[in-house]
């Protein structure tokens, strides 16, 4: 019995061109200036010292901005890159730069799952505060109170089965009674291996005949 939904986000809740065409080139435009009006804050520099130990060597902030443009350019998932976007974005989304795009299949059937009892959570390899941000500016109002509780990276690497066994050890719900929806094959092969149910969503192209993992092409076929 299922009692609880882990869902990622792109390609899943959301469109993959949103955070492409408009997340991606919004932060890498306003990078250099977000660093330079703020390297000195607390957070900030944290995360700019984890770049430095993810670079190997310690690094000038021209350097650092230098690294963390290429790592957007190679669609890096690194920690620290995903948690300078988010608050990059936070400044976006609180202009009106941009809303958070959500498929209405998704939020629909998010509400009902809440309303059902079911307990909703996110595991994204954005940053938990660029989730909330996201969820919390879409054209459908603030979502963010459908969700029990926000994963990212600093669970671990989404294609390892121990990052969702820590989930759901965190959750306090057993694998088997949560089901994981994603776009992407080997985060659902690892939720799997970690004892977790597991729906692909393809939301284009022919579904194929064979696969280990129960594919639908929109929230709706979807049956928790």
């Amino acid at each position: 019995m299922i009692r609880a939904i882990l869902t990622d986000i792109e390609g899943t809740t959301s469109s993959l061109s949103f955070v492409k065409e408009v997340l991606f080139p919004y932060s890498r435009e306003h990078m250099s200036q977000f660093i330079a009006e703020h390297a000195a804050e607390p957070e900030v520099a944290r995360e700019l010292e984890e770049v430095s130990r993810l670079a190997g060597r310690a690094l000038s902030i021209p350097e650092a901005i230098h690294q963390l443009i290429e790592w957007i350019d190679q669609d890096r998932k690194a920690t620290p890159l995903k948690a300078l976007q988010g608050m990059i974005w936070a400044s976006g989304y609180q202009n009106g730069d941009f809303h958070g795009h959500i498929y209405e299949d998704a939020v629909r059937k998010l509400r009902a799952w809440k309303a059902e009892g079911l307990f909703l959570h996110v595991f994204s390899s954005g940053s938990v505060p660029a989730q909330k941000l996201l969820f919390a500016h879409t054209e459908y109002g603030d979502l963010t109170p459908l969700f029990s509780c926000y994963f990212d990276t600093r669970m671990g690497p989404k294609q390892e089965s121990a990052s969702y066994t820590a989930i759901a050890r965190q959750i306090g719900v057993p694998g088997e009674n949560i089901l994981f929806l994603s776009d992407i094959d080997g985060e659902l092969d690892a939720a799997q291996q970690a004892g977790l149910k597991t729906v692909k969503l393809q939301r284009e192209g022919e579904l194929l005949s064979k696969n280990p993992h129960v594919t639908v092409q929109n929230f709706d076929e979807i049956s928790a």
